[in-house]
């Protein structure tokens, strides 16, 4: 038998623009589908990942381990996408490898990522309104769902050029995860190629387009309940942007630049570039 040996980054380079070409292919409704699957994984990540650390959230102390805890839950998301399947927009910004190597057309690109950006939004959504709908936010005495609040609120509150930049770095590191696990010749080669990269995004507090299709919209369902404003601690002031258009303009579009930045231009045109025309 022969053994299996992890690809080289040239040849991660190629794997890439394979799929990206097969994706810019896909019709509308696998794409739709496969996206709002990926898009209630990463808002399951989400959910999991503030039910093991709310508790640290919570005290300033401990808020630095909570992020630790958090990134260590985080992951499964990706995994899911990438292993069981799914159309995640973040990771699909590398398609401009393709497009550079003209593999693929500009507009087949953009009919991908807004298929898939809508389908994504669609799952975490749902995820989001059964988490509401559920009683879960109830738990450790209305503290998951004070955090939860608090989570959004912050991200609809962030300065313009802090959402953007904190995109960039996210998805760069999230298109490595999944250029890791492009390269990896075995399944726990992939988790660990996922793992990795995803926990440093989640532990350094970077913004994630589709993460925050979860967070925001969960913080807009449970903002009128006052069992979690009161523990918050949040003025209303603090939560007058806590609206859909304050979530589109302050948090969705910034980072969603920043998204598209960081993993299309840092990842794949950059190594495009190294591997294809330097």
């Amino acid at each position: 038998m022969k053994p299996l040996i992890p690809l080289k980054p040239p040849e991660i380079l190629d794997t890439t623009i394979q799929a990206a070409i097969a994706k810019a292919g896909g019709s509308f409704m696998k794409l739709f589908t496969l996206a709002i699957l990926a898009g209630a994984f990463i808002a399951f990540a989400a959910e999991g990942s503030n039910m093991a650390a709310f508790n640290l959230f919570a005290k300033p102390e401990t808020y630095g381990l909570g992020k630790v805890l958090a990134g260590a839950v985080f992951g499964t998301g990706l995994m899911l996408v990438v292993i069981a399947g799914g159309e995640l927009f973040t990771g699909n910004t590398m398609m401009l490898a393709a497009l550079c190597d003209k593999k693929i057309k500009f507009f087949k690109m953009l009919r991908n990522w807004l298929i898939v950006y809508v389908g994504n939004f669609a799952g975490a959504f749902f995820i989001a309104y059964m988490m509401a709908s559920s009683g879960l936010f109830d738990s450790g005495a209305s503290m998951l769902g004070a955090v939860t609040l608090k989570i959004a609120a912050y991200k609809v509150n962030l300065p313009f050029l802090s959402a953007f930049f904190l995109g960039i770095m996210c998805n760069w590191l999230v298109c490595l995860a999944v250029w890791l696990s492009n390269g990896a010749d075995t399944m726990a080669g992939k988790i660990f190629g996922i793992f990795f990269p995803i926990w440093l995004f989640i532990t350094s507090g970077f913004e994630h387009s589709v993460a925050n299709m979860y967070y925001v919209p969960a913080g807009i369902l449970i903002k009128t309940n006052e069992a979690f404003v009161e523990p918050s601690g949040l003025s209303l002031a603090s939560l007058e942007n806590l609206t859909w258009l304050g979530f589109l303009e302050g948090n969705l579009l910034p980072v969603t630049l920043g998204n598209i930045v960081g993993g299309g231009i840092f990842v794949a045109v950059f190594y495009w570039y190294a591997y294809k025309k330097a």
